[in-house]
């Protein structure tokens, strides 16, 4: 073969492979396009029967039996009790006094005698300023007095002798007159000697600062050798009375009528102060004071609790919840808030019947306390009620029934149990399906 034939041979074998890539893509495209259309064309009810056709060859080998068993479900027997109503809230404790201790004369701290977070009664000295200014100021006012006494006393003794004298008309009688008013002005010298006495007592007596009020201390806020003023902002000590206190809390605004009735007419309303999860009860108290309008950014109304705070429970600025009590109510019935549902229908309880079957209950619901809740209407005491497993549940289905004690003995069952329970559990999810 020529030079000249071989690049034609070369173009005829590229143009062939192009010609066969291109037929497989083809072909593909059409095999493609048939199933398409033939999976379209089918109804929904063939579709359905043959995943009806696999689920059903899935049952048969799990067995019917299985598909027909009873569901696990715990129940609970509804009660009949009385039934406290509670409003809650959130509140801050305040305390009913905070007093910041400032010195009321200035002078150098002498002496601090008090301990950081200590208890002080009204009274008990806290720290002592230098007295010694003070001192003699107080000195000198005294000796001032004195003075003015003696002066005093001289001016009556010389108004005796005048009266003596104007009686042998020896003097003139208005030399009587001018000798009565010197008097009287030393009597007011006298008066304005003794309030400065009074003053100068009065400012060594602010040389000792004494606790104004009955109540916790804070932290130290002066050391001792620091000159004070009586102008100073910090002062030396805060105060705090924390027996008795208060804490301030909110109800929604739809709430303080009701709240209102009560309080107008003297009832003692009692107040219940929980940590914050609301778990442990911290005091107990009553309902001091209500607030005279209500915050329109949050449509709440404060109010306040006073609480004896014996134990010191409550601190300053503390968060707790607040529960107070409205009202009692006498002989309902009372089933567990885990037995609630709702649907279209509205709420319901699915109840156990003496046939070990369920039904649907429509049920009203009164006040919730906890994990309690007062059933107004649909429920009798006594009743068996689901608290769990009612998601499988419907109108007449079969229910085997779980205590709690079983429960949780299941929980905590050992390994080889634990498989048990899983495969009871696939079980379940069989029948549902």
């Amino acid at each position: 073969m020529s030079l000249d034939k071989q690049p034609e041979l070369t173009s005829v074998k590229s143009k062939r492979k192009t010609y066969i890539v291109t037929g497989i893509l083809i072909l593909v495209a059409v095999i493609a396009a048939v199933y398409y259309f033939k999976q379209a064309s089918e109804s929904p009810d063939q579709q359905s029967q043959k995943s009806e056709g696999k689920r059903d060859h899935g049952e048969g080998k799990r067995g019917k039996g299985e598909a027909d068993a009873p569901i696990a479900v715990a129940i609970e027997t509804t009660s009949q009790a009385d039934f406290p109503v509670y409003l809650t809230g959130l509140g801050t404790v305040t305390p009913l006094r905070t007093v910041t201790v400032k010195a009321r004369v200035d002078g150098q701290l002498m002496k601090v005698v008090f301990t950081e977070g200590q208890m002080v009664k009204e009274g008990d000295l806290l720290a002592e300023i230098d007295p010694r200014p003070y001192q003699a100021l107080l000195m000198q006012a005294e000796g001032q007095l004195q003075r003015d006494e003696a002066l005093l006393k001289n001016a009556q003794i010389d108004l005796v002798r005048y009266k003596t004298l104007l009686e042998q008309d020896s003097i003139a009688a208005q030399q009587m007159v001018t000798q009565e008013a010197l008097i009287n002005q030393d009597k007011g010298i006298i008066e304005i000697d003794k309030g400065l006495v009074a003053n100068a007592r009065l400012q060594l007596l602010y040389t000792r600062i004494t606790s104004p009020i009955t109540g916790r201390l804070g932290l130290r806020l002066v050391d001792q050798g620091n000159m004070v003023h009586a102008n100073d902002a910090n002062g030396l000590v805060v105060i705090t009375q924390i027996q008795p206190i208060s804490v301030i809390f909110t109800l929604p605004e739809d709430r303080i009528r009701s709240v209102m009735k009560k309080y107008r007419a003297g009832e003692v309303m009692s107040v219940e102060a929980f940590d914050r999860r609301g778990q442990n009860l911290l005091a107990l108290g009553q309902l001091s004071a209500v607030d005279n309008q209500i915050d329109t950014t949050t449509g709440t109304v404060k109010l306040k609790g006073q609480f004896a705070n014996d134990d010191n429970a409550l601190f300053s600025n503390q968060f707790v919840n607040i529960k107070m009590h409205m009202d009692t109510l006498r002989g309902v019935t009372i089933m567990p808030t885990a037995a609630i549902q709702r649907g279209i229908m509205g709420t319901f309880a699915y109840v156990v019947q003496d046939d070990q079957t369920v039904t649907v209950r429509t049920i009203t619901l009164g006040p919730v306390e906890g994990e309690k809740v007062s059933v107004e209407t649909g429920l009798k005491p006594g009743e068996q009620v689901v608290v769990d497993g009612a998601d499988k549940l419907r109108e007449g289905i079969k229910v085997k029934l779980i205590t709690k004690e079983s429960k949780v003995s299941n929980d905590v069952a050992t390994p080889a149990a634990g498989k048990g329970n899983h495969k009871g559990k696939n079980k379940k999810k069989d029948h549902s399906e």
